[in-house]
């Protein structure tokens, strides 16, 4: 009888071996692509890493693009895989998992690199991440004023200003990622500048607690 995945044959094992390849090019393109940005790391140097050649690499991804869009998605199921059900979680727990995740960055620049770069580099005009960096964007934002709603309506008993509320988080979404990627960058300059989990919990705190604030009992900005 032939050997089936299921009784542990040999097709299993080299799907198996397969998968590990692939996420061996994965982590090199991320070394690449993270030091060297996208136009100037090439498949060659990718390949050279895993001790392949770039048809061996053409062979797993299909193309430059592919393989990009690949280390992307890729990033971004590592963020998640120490979580249970491998997916963000709502409410309170959201800002936690944040702070959680800059505690982990802080221990793998690599992946932190790559993502700077890369999202830095899609502003550009016809770049390929561009696609996926405004998706990420935009879920971020989404999930981020989801949970602040959530939070918001826990600590309040008296009614609120539905659109006062929905401006408000929004406004707060986009603070919270612009501060995590800002104090990202400044990490990977100088490491030793600052504390990324530390700084990171305290921009979080200070912008959950003026936007539950202004959402509940608005106030006239000092400034």
């Amino acid at each position: 009888m032939r050997p089936t995945a299921s009784d542990g044959g040999r097709p299993h094992r080299l799907r198996r071996g397969t998968a590990e390849r692939r996420e061996e090019i994965l982590r090199a393109a991320i070394r690449t692509f993270g030091s060297k940005g996208y136009h100037n790391g090439s498949l060659t140097e990718v390949a050279e890493q895993v001790g392949m050649t770039h048809a061996g690499v053409l062979h797993h991804f299909g193309s430059k693009n592919q393989l990009l869009i690949a280390t992307l998605q890729f990033r971004d199921r590592v963020d998640v895989e120490h979580l249970e059900g491998k997916h963000i979680p709502g409410g309170r727990d959201l800002f936690r998992h944040l702070v959680k995740t800059a505690e982990i960055n802080a221990e793998r620049r690599g992946i932190v690199q790559a993502y700077a770069v890369l999202t830095g580099e899609s502003v550009t005009e016809g770049h390929p991440a561009s696609g996926w960096a405004r998706g990420r964007f935009a879920t971020l934002r989404r999930e981020i004023a989801d949970a602040l709603r959530e939070l918001i309506s826990e600590v309040t008993d008296n009614p609120v200003d539905d659109d006062l509320v929905d401006g408000v988080v929004t406004r707060a979404a986009s603070a919270i990622i612009g501060v995590m990627d800002g104090l990202q960058s400044q990490w990977l300059l100088d490491p030793g500048a600052l504390d990324l989990a530390e700084s990171t919990a305290f921009a979080i705190d200070a912008i959950v607690a003026r936007t539950v604030a202004t959402a509940t009992t608005p106030l006239t900005p000092p400034y």
